[in-house]
């Protein structure tokens, strides 16, 4: 089973490649620390829609290097989605290894007891990659990062906004599960959703 030391040690044993399907490749790979500026980029890059989407605390360089700094320092598993012709960072994957107490007590309402097996999951696509099949292409490698690490569910980092069908359209797709709703500090309805990941054979 992989843990957080071991992927900073040796990020290539996360490391994908993938041909998009409009011809382009992106490499699928753990953040490192010589990413700050690339992911600055993509954080200011992003628009004010899709930041209303994300969990960001800010969008700047400064907020960029606290993501860098956090590698293999506490739960967090960050990876990127790196365009190959151009070199610039056009998607963020974050995990939650550990559960947050919020959640355990919502989806316990909800009569889903969450365990260590569980983990939290967000994607955040540039806006020149969504609507672009991105999300679906690279998910299987994103299911398979969890089993690494010896998740069997996978919940979403801080739910999905009940006002983006695109992202309730895109994890129905993937199998998550509706597993309750709650309303955010800023008064909008969001809803828990929940993947029972199938093991992939021989493990």
């Amino acid at each position: 089973m992989l843990t957080l030391a071991a992927v900073a040690e040796d990020p290539l044993v996360l490391t994908r490649r993938l041909n998009l399907k409009d011809g382009s490749d992106v490499v699928f790979r753990p953040l490192t620390h010589a990413d700050a500026e690339g992911l600055a980029a993509f954080l200011d890059g992003l628009s004010a829609a899709t930041r209303r989407l994300s969990t960001f605390d800010g969008h700047d360089l400064k907020a960029a290097r606290k993501l860098c700094d956090a590698i293999a320092r506490y739960d967090k598993l960050r990876l990127v989605l790196e365009d190959v012709l151009s070199g610039r960072i056009v998607g963020l994957v974050e995990f939650s290894l550990d559960l947050h107490p919020a959640d355990i007590a919502r989806y316990q309402k909800a009569g889903i007891p969450l365990a260590a097996t569980d983990c939290r999951f967000g994607l955040t696509l540039s806006d020149d990659h969504q609507g672009r099949g991105v999300g679906t292409q690279i998910f299987p490698l994103v299911a398979d990062v969890a089993r690494q690490f010896g998740k069997t569910r996978v919940i979403l980092f801080g739910g999905v906004l009940a006002g983006n069908p695109r992202a309730l359209r895109y994890y129905d797709k993937h199998g998550f599960r509706l597993a309750g709703s709650f309303t955010g500090s800023d008064g909008a309805q969001s809803f828990d959703m929940i993947l029972d990941l199938t093991p992939l054979p021989g493990r």
